[in-house]
């Protein structure tokens, strides 16, 4: 469940109230009459279930109310009320299914800064993986994986394919681009550093590696990983299922094949080099392909249940 804070302007407060009076999904709504200062208006409080959340904001967007007013939306962890049960089973669908487009595209969006710390995880996950690669150790390359913030970018580049927003395509792809490049370069320089005091050798690289050499040497299991990766991805956001993700984030090699990319180039390895590196577009392809699929199904699958929900009332 939802709790909606609404400033409506006074000559459009009555229209809000009236969409939310009759939103099966919408209760313990309340209404304080010239309450808000900035932007002044009426405050309208309410609780919304999440499968009626996206259809409830998006007729709120429709009436202006996000430009002439506000709206601000939080996570009820805990209500107890028989007001709200009726709400939940009178809404169409089901909470845990629900997807709020709104709320995935604002947590979504926040990935795409190309922020100092965005930067130094990825650099610190890439480096790490460069030494697992090395030592040809699962763990590191298990660690790099989970330290990574790559999905970040390529869910919000699936969110931004979807609903057609170019400014979000771009920041997004910015993101994956100049990270994984930064990360990639910051990986020779520390392997070169690393080979300088002794402490890792080109040999290491050219020794056999049964348990880390899977991330060089891409197949069809490489397209089947990643698609069902960007699959449980997308849900585990769309669905708030977050201990599900960490499982996706040690299911695809990006991390430790931009790793094993800059590895091999700082040894002149380019075999290996390019094979990993075809290994990190297939993984990347993978999940945003896999990833807009999985938001075009749950759309068309809210749209059904929508039109099902108004049939009664037009028969």
């Amino acid at each position: 469940m939802l709790h909606l804070r609404v400033i409506a302007p006074v000559d459009r407060s009555t229209e809000v109230v009236d969409l939310l009076s009759a939103e099966a999904g919408v209760t313990h709504l309340a209404v304080l009459p010239g309450a808000a200062r900035q932007p002044p208006g009426d405050l309208i409080l309410c609780d919304v279930v999440r499968e009626s959340a996206d259809r409830v904001l998006r007729e709120l967007r429709r009436i202006g109310v996000d430009t002439s007013g506000g709206i601000a939306a939080d996570d009820v962890e805990l209500t107890i009320s028989a007001a709200a049960d009726r709400a939940a089973e009178e809404a169409p669908g089901s909470g845990a299914d629900a997807v709020v487009w709104d709320e995935i595209a604002a947590k979504t969006g926040e990935q795409t800064d190309l922020s100092g710390t965005y930067l130094v995880l990825i650099v610190v996950a890439t480096m790490i993986a460069g030494i697992g690669v090395l030592l040809d150790q699962p763990i590191l390359i298990v660690g790099a994986m989970v330290v990574g913030p790559e999905f970040g970018p390529l869910a919000a580049l699936c969110v931004a394919l979807l609903r057609r927003q170019l400014g979000v395509i771009g920041r997004s792809v910015q993101a994956l681009v100049v990270g994984f490049l930064a990360a990639m370069v910051a990986t020779v320089l520390s392997t070169w550093a690393l080979t300088a005091a002794g402490l890792v050798s080109r040999e290491m690289l050219l020794a056999e590696r049964p348990l880390t050499d899977f991330i060089w040497r891409p197949d069809a299991l490489s397209w089947v990983v990643g698609l069902l990766a960007g699959v449980a991805g997308m849900l585990s956001l769309t669905s708030k299922k977050s201990g599900s993700l960490v499982g996706v984030l040690i299911s695809v090699t990006t991390v430790p094949a931009a790793a094993n990319v800059a590895v091999a180039a700082a040894y002149g390895a380019w075999d290996e080099a390019g094979g990993s590196a075809l290994q990190l577009v297939i993984n990347l392809a993978a999940i945003v392909l896999a990833g807009l699929l999985t938001l075009v199904v749950q759309q068309v699958w809210w749209w059904g249940l929508a039109r099902r929900r108004r049939r009664p009332a037009t028969g």
